[in-house]
């Protein structure tokens, strides 16, 4: 059976901007050319689209590192530089993307084709031509191009099923999906013979269909981490509705009101409340001799503590009330589909595409690491330095004037720095001069 993949952790990172040009108009006949660098490109963004070909997260096991091209420099003529292509990585239906670092959500991917912006590529840098002033005409200055975004992120896969069956390991789980859909889950005789969340459509003689998944056999302990329960809870997040099995097989050695509060007591313990999802009880294995017996024992325990719910009697084996339970399935679904809908209002804010955060202005903090060495600190200073072009005079000018008006130079001045101390911000390393 191939490998199940429903967690990794991956790096991403987008493409630098083109350096923007400096370069001058040397034409026959145009006396005083004047600047004509030109910008920059773009660099490629990294885009996540969601495939519902793909099952798992396979594709990024022993892949972990992507990166997007850089944006092509400006040239000369005023001819700007040609951005790069952006980076389109395949996930499948269901992804969940966060920040591995921060832990924050970026965004879900639930819908063929949806696609996510992780990463954003740098903007090109401006060329000679967007500096000449009446008073510097021939400026000698131009951008680099902005750093692209590079974060690591976590994917989640949390598959996208209508209904989701859960109950102890070996309750006829994995049978029940074989005898109603196409899908082909391994089955035997023995504990934890689901390894990996199986997946399956539904389809109705009235022509209503649901997808259905077979997850993993929850055992006590499971939202803790005990068994293969924890790996799997996360995929009935997404369900819509819960076909709760509880065993009616006297020979297993346990009480069905235990087992049914058992997983009750996971599903409730997971960190979302999975106990408040719609629910159908269905008691399993009725074709073993005396189920009917257990099965009498289990509905009067579920009266004396109050719970008036129907049960569900089959047998996946002789087919008995399959129809009827898979029938009812679908209308409980599409009750809940309704509930949502009018729950979640349709606003243009319910948009799933992540947005850039530009980084705070002006923060910024000093160190002095030695005695005559001091160390700046920020953001949006050394992505200024970054895009600064130090290959020449006006460049660097620019950028200490710029680094005056920040107040670099006064909060330098009050932690001590005099002339001639070394000052870093990011790689750039240059000398105070008061």
């Amino acid at each position: 059976m191939p490998t199940f993949v429903d967690q990794t952790k991956i790096e991403v990172q987008a493409g630098k901007g083109g350096d923007g040009m400096v370069a001058f108009r040397h034409e026959k006949y145009v006396p005083n050319g004047g600047p004509a660098g030109g910008d920059g490109g773009r660099g490629g963004s990294i885009i996540f689209v969601a495939d519902s070909g793909l099952r798992t997260l396979m594709d990024f096991r022993y892949r972990r590192k992507f990166k997007a091209d850089n944006g092509e420099n400006g040239r000369i003529k005023s001819q700007y530089g040609r951005a790069a292509k952006d980076l389109y990585l395949k996930v499948p239906v269901g992804t969940t993307v966060y920040d591995f670092n921060t832990g924050e959500l970026i965004g879900d991917l639930v819908e063929k084709g949806q696609e996510l912006v992780v990463a954003h590529g740098g903007r090109g840098g401006r060329g000679n031509i967007h500096f000449a002033t009446s008073v510097n005409t021939a400026p000698e200055i131009a951008e680099n191009g902005e750093p692209g975004e590079d974060r690591v992120l976590r994917l989640e896969l949390k598959l996208l099923a209508d209904v989701g069956l859960v109950g102890f390991p070996s309750v006829g789980k994995s049978t029940l999906l074989s005898v109603t859909t196409k899908a082909k889950p391994k089955i035997a005789a023995y504990q934890f013979t689901t390894l990996t969340p199986n997946l399956g459509m539904v389809i109705l003689p009235d022509g209503r269909d649901f997808s259905m998944a077979d997850l993993p056999g929850l055992i006590e302990g499971a939202s803790q981490g005990v068994g293969l329960g924890i790996q799997f809870l996360r995929h009935v997040e997404r369900t819509k509705v819960i076909l709760h099995l509880v065993s009616m097989d006297p020979n297993n050695g346990r009480k069905a009101i235990d087992d049914y509060h058992t997983i009750r007591k996971e599903l409730q313990n997971y960190e979302t409340d999975l106990s408040k999802k719609r629910e159908l009880i269905v008691a399993s294995q009725m074709d073993i001799p005396s189920a009917e017996d257990k099965l009498k024992e289990f509905k009067e325990a579920l009266q004396k503590e109050g719970n008036d719910e129907p049960v569900y009697e089959i047998s996946s084996v002789t087919h008995q009330g399959v129809s009827k339970l898979m029938s009812d399935t679908a209308n409980l679904v599409a009750e809940v589909e309704e509930e949502r809908a009018q729950e979640e209002p349709k606003t243009v804010e319910n948009t799933k595409e992540y947005k850039y955060k530009a980084p705070q202005k002006n923060e910024f903090t000093v160190e002095r690491v030695g005695g005559h060495e001091f160390v700046v600190k920020g953001e949006q200073l050394e992505r200024l330095v970054q895009m600064t072009n130090l290959d020449h005079q006006d460049g660097i000018m620019r950028l200490a004037r710029r680094l005056k008006r920040l107040g670099v130079d006064d909060a330098l001045r009050e932690k001590g720095a005099v002339n001639g101390d070394d000052v870093a911000i990011g790689k750039f390393v240059f000398e105070f001069v008061q």
